[in-house]
């Protein structure tokens, strides 16, 4: 267990909520909030909290501990570069493993005093008089002047609006809150949805099931998963000789960056892995009619693929049931679907993804006219470099809009934690107080990003997926290498912001008591 420093003050219980003042409040305690953490206190700036709702950090490798969470990164690639494992026991890791490692950066970087876990936060609202961030929790109102939002893409749970779902009389959960007080030998379960969770789920509920019955609205391109063992040799090399496992790192990178091309420019230069994918299925599959159900009829990459050696034989199970009739109602004790038929079952697992276009956070994150990023974007997420938003000063974010480079989206918050450190850094320097991205820089960006990203395979490539909005926007890819991204990032300049000078004390205080008499 991490050890938290429980905030300081009265009670939540008490009349007042307690005020604290620190420098920088980063909400969330996954890869972006530790990543984030590190670089500021290696920068210098120590005054600094990170906030997460969950007990220990570990973001979304804290939650999503449904039996068979594996990375699709190679764990080599899936790290800090500050922080090399040599220990990795598989090429793919497991979620322990990454709970576990990102466990230990908060201890092996002195990072335990400035986590505080079990705080949820209610609300962040910009105070343009103060200029300053004041950050509320049950606990806890936090007055910044920057405010870093790493709680992630995959922080929310989707659950489909089924008509009747409530009336269920089974057990029902999410992959992302899964249920281990449940035993599902010998149960009839259904899995709805066929993404890269349930890829993962369905092998291991396929063996304890008296039935399966997986409702997939879209087939997912599957590849044969390529992962091993990392222990012995290799393990011990990375240990005694660093400089192999950081020539590892730079050829898988580089091997994920020779995909660019097709995911991006040219679409037709992945036929080459839709064959693999086609072959995969033919080798795996032999009945036809089933093997026509798994077959995507859409561009390879259009949707998120994803490795796997053990899901088309647990599909071909004489258990297992695949349905792609739409499900039209849940009842009492089963799922009626398009055709008319009702299927009994005791459990259902809702394998859905996640909330990213709507992520609740987006509610509570409130810029300097009080509109929320949710009322902002209203529907369509922008960004400048997916890392500042117009109208909201002196706030960051991780993972934002357009800001993932085809490869380990570590590298990505990597790159944009140098941008935010930069940013600080350099206010510091020149005395200024808060910063802006300027709306013209940020729809030059948006306008130069979204012109790119239509002949991607992501916009072309025939299907509808979480990474574009209802009306076709992709707000979720960076469109070239990561290379681009990363140098875009090394260095913020400050001539895309509009500046203000920093608040004195006695405004600041007369800001707190009004604040207080509201």
């Amino acid at each position: 267990m991490v050890d938290i420093d429980p905030p300081s003050g009265p009670s939540a219980s008490e009349e007042e909520t307690p005020t604290r003042r620190t420098r920088v409040v980063v909400i969330g305690a996954g890869f972006g909030g530790i990543g984030t953490a590190v670089r500021l206190k290696q920068s210098g700036i120590d005054d600094f909290v990170v906030l997460e709702r969950a007990a220990e950090p570990g973001g979304t490798w804290q939650v999503n501990t449904y039996p068979g969470a594996q990375c699709d990164i190679p764990s080599i690639l899936y790290s800090f570069s500050f922080a090399p494992n040599p220990n990795w026991t598989r090429l793919y890791p497991l979620q322990p493993e990454i709970y576990d490692y990102l466990r230990d950066c908060v201890h092996r970087f002195g990072l335990t005093g400035h986590f505080h876990c079990n705080q949820d936060v209610t609300e962040a609202s910009w105070d343009e008089h103060a200029q300053i961030w004041r950050v509320h929790t049950s606990e806890t109102v936090w007055e910044a002047q920057f405010l870093v939002a790493a709680t992630g893409p995959f922080s929310a749970p989707a659950t489909p609006d089924l008509p009747g779902l409530e009336s269920f009389r089974g057990q029902m959960f999410h992959t992302a809150a899964w249920n281990h007080d449940h035993d599902l030998r010998g149960e009839r379960i259904a899995v709805v949805g066929t993404g890269a969770s349930a890829v993962q789920i369905i092998p291991r509920l396929q063996p304890l099931a008296d039935t399966l019955t997986v409702f997939q609205r879209t087939p997912t391109w599957i590849l044969p998963h390529p992962d091993q063992p990392m222990t012995g040799w290799p393990s011990t090399l990375f240990e005694r000789v660093p400089l192999v496992q950081r020539l590892a790192r730079k050829g898988l990178d580089l091997l994920q960056e020779a995909l660019v091309p097709g995911f991006v420019y040219k679409p037709s230069l992945l036929e080459g892995l839709a064959a693999l994918g086609r072959a995969h299925l033919r080798r795996q599959v032999r009945d036809r009619e089933l093997r026509a159900k798994l077959l995507p009829h859409y561009a390879f990459g259009c949707k998120r693929p994803t490795f796997s050696n053990t899901y088309y034989p647990a599909l071909a199970s004489s258990n297992v049931e695949v349905v792609t009739d739409g499900i039209v109602e849940v009842q009492e004790r089963g799922v009626l679907t398009a055709d008319g038929t009702l299927r009994e079952v005791d459990t259902i697992v809702m394998g859905t993804g996640f909330r990213m276009g709507d992520n609740p956070s987006f509610d509570i994150i409130r810029g300097k006219d009080g509109r929320s990023l949710a009322q902002t974007w209203n529907g369509s997420a922008e960004a400048f470099l997916g890392t500042t938003i117009s109208g909201f000063p002196n706030f960051f974010m991780i993972l934002g809009p357009n800001s993932v480079v085809y490869t380990s989206q570590v590298v990505t918050i990597e790159a944009q934690v140098e941008y935010i450190v930069s940013c600080i850094l350099q206010m510091d320097q020149r005395g200024i107080g808060s910063i802006d991205v300027r709306a013209e820089v940020q729809r030059e960006f948006v306008r130069a990003t979204d012109r790119r990203l239509t002949t991607s395979v992501w916009n072309a490539g025939g299907c509808s997926s979480y990474y574009l909005v209802d009306g076709g926007r992709n707000y979720t890819f960076y469109p070239g290498f990561n290379r681009s991204f990363r140098a875009r990032t090394k260095r913020a300049d400050l001539a895309h912001y509009s500046h203000v000078e920093p608040v004195s004390p006695t405004a600041l205080a007369t800001a707190r008591e009004t604040v207080r008499s509201r």
